[in-house]
């Protein structure tokens, strides 16, 4: 039976609609846009989202990009098993510990019950470090730089596509060193690579620093960070890099001979991202008409959309497809919509809602102009560019677009950031504004403890240098020892 060309568009044009505007409902907007723009659907077992392509591009290409900047430092890739036996996550007492409320358990295989339950993975420390001490014995086998990409399983309550699901997909980095120092080295050397990519390729600003000891990684030794400001006011922990120091060497028996052919027990790091960053890209960029994707990440970078009036696909369409042709092989990812079903303005709208960072027209006036219709997704203005500079000019577009959405990401990090000297501004701040709060801290756990007690907020970040404004910690008035950023997160 043919298709209804009619029924199709007018269907088609309520599902563009049909987008919660994100000053109303940011939960719902996010969700809509998920579920709109097919980058995921919920699956039928709850908290686990299908990636649909669109979605998955995106990802390809972030992990194409970090797999990149991974190798250029010596890192390579191996792949690790996805059962880890409880024994072996026991092993590390204050590791088994912070992930004992997530782990999901196989205790049963075929007909059979295992004699012991396995672990499926939360995070890989137990079942790589198994491996690395079979194969490392001598400061010749050193460094191991080793990563993975893989899925997780945690058993989260609360769950929200890519953000937060009970499995997702990332990236664990697992690095072995001869010296404490070589190991911090490397923990802040992914850390940079992490603030790089998210604002150079993202368009996403972060700030990097020191977690708390309560929030550090359960087993490390220090936890650092990334963090990014979400519309709604909320952090986004983006990114961790940990210093392991030897607590898994120990508990695994890590162990080398130095050059002075003494045993000396591994220095370690892990780090990773995951599919949140797709979840950060939605947030800090999308408006009401849906997503608005960094260049740099789009699957799709333009859509050629041409001008369907009169004899067209005599007409236009062909000088479309010599541009997609001209773009394409130019290095472009771009695509041309010829669909004679729909009408250009229910394409502008679509490919509006799917974040395409520039929409081309191109018409029989065009045509006669010698010149091609460039708009810009994030305000939707038009360019009027030359017909045989259109590759230059769609390069110089989509490296504005790149820095507008980082620019204007930027600043409204800056607006949304507060200083708090006491914990009544403190405390006005989570009760009345939104954003990132700037204090000093006394290092107490109890004062920790307090805020997020009081205002479900916690220290997202340790700045790198005290900054001698906040002489005192703005919960408990002592002292302050370091200089920190409170927020809500997810």
């Amino acid at each position: 039976m043919g298709k209804n060309p009619e029924k199709n568009q007018n269907e088609s044009a309520d599902f563009v609609k049909q987008i919660t505007k994100k000053s109303d409902d940011f939960s719902r907007w996010y969700v809509d846009v998920v579920k709109k723009t097919e980058l995921a659907d919920y699956s039928t077992m709850k908290g686990v989202m299908v990636i649909r392509p669109y979605g998955y591009e995106i990802w390809e290409l972030i992990q194409a990009q970090l797999d990149k900047m991974f190798k250029e430092t010596g890192h390579r890739n191996a792949y690790f098993p996805l059962f880890i036996p409880e024994s072996f996550l026991k092993k590390e007492a204050e590791h088994v510990e912070g992930f004992a409320p997530e782990v999901a358990w196989v205790t049963q295989g075929g007909q059979e019950e295992l004699e012991e339950r396995l672990a499926i993975r939360p995070t890989s420390e137990a079942i790589i470090c198994s491996m690395y001490a079979k194969w490392i014995n001598s400061w010749r086998d050193l460094p191991v730089l080793i990563n993975q990409w893989s899925n997780v399983v945690r058993w989260e309550k609360v769950t929200r596509p890519f953000i937060r699901t009970t499995e997702f997909l990332w990236q664990e980095g697992h690095t072995v060193h001869a010296s404490y120092h070589e190991a911090e080295e490397e923990t802040l050397r992914i850390l940079g690579i992490y603030t790089t990519f998210c604002e150079k390729y993202l368009a996403i600003p972060v700030i990097s620093g020191l977690k708390s000891q309560s929030e550090k990684f359960a087993g490390a030794l220090k936890t650092y960070c990334i963090e990014s400001l979400m519309p709604d006011g909320r952090a986004l922990q983006a990114g961790t890099s940990h210093n392991l120091g030897q607590n898994f060497a120990k508990a695994f028996n890590i162990r080398f001979e130095n050059q002075n052919q003494e045993l000396e027990y591994g220095w370690q790091t892990s780090w990773g991202v995951s599919t949140r960053l797709v979840g950060g890209v939605i947030m800090v960029h999308g408006d009401d008409s849906g997503l608005i994707l960094p260049p740099k990440v789009a699957p799709l970078q333009a859509v050629i959309v041409p001008i369907s009036r009169g004899n067209w696909k005599e007409t236009v369409l062909p000088e479309a497809q010599a541009l997609f042709q001209e773009l394409k092989n130019n290095g472009f990812r771009v695509y041309l919509d010829d669909r004679d079903t729909y009408t250009p303005g229910w394409k502008f709208a679509e490919w509006e809602m799917k974040g395409v960072p520039v929409r081309i027209e191109i018409g029989p006036k065009d045509i006669e102009n010698k010149q091609l219709v460039l708009v810009n997704r994030i305000n939707r203005d038009k360019l009027f560019v030359k017909r045989d500079e259109a590759g230059a000019a769609l390069g110089k577009l989509l490296e504005d677009i790149q820095q507008q959405l980082f620019d204007r990401a930027l600043e409204f990090r800056e607006k949304n950031t507060h200083e708090a000297f006491n914990y009544a501004e403190l405390m006005d701040v989570f009760d009345n504004r939104k954003g990132l709060v700037r204090a000093g801290w006394c290092e107490s756990n109890e004062c920790e403890i307090k805020i997020k007690d009081a205002a479900a907020a916690t220290i997202r970040i340790i700045q790198d240098k005290k900054d001698e404004r906040f002489k005192w910690c703005s919960v408990c008035g002592a002292e302050a020892k370091h200089t920190v950023l409170f927020a809500k997160s997810y």
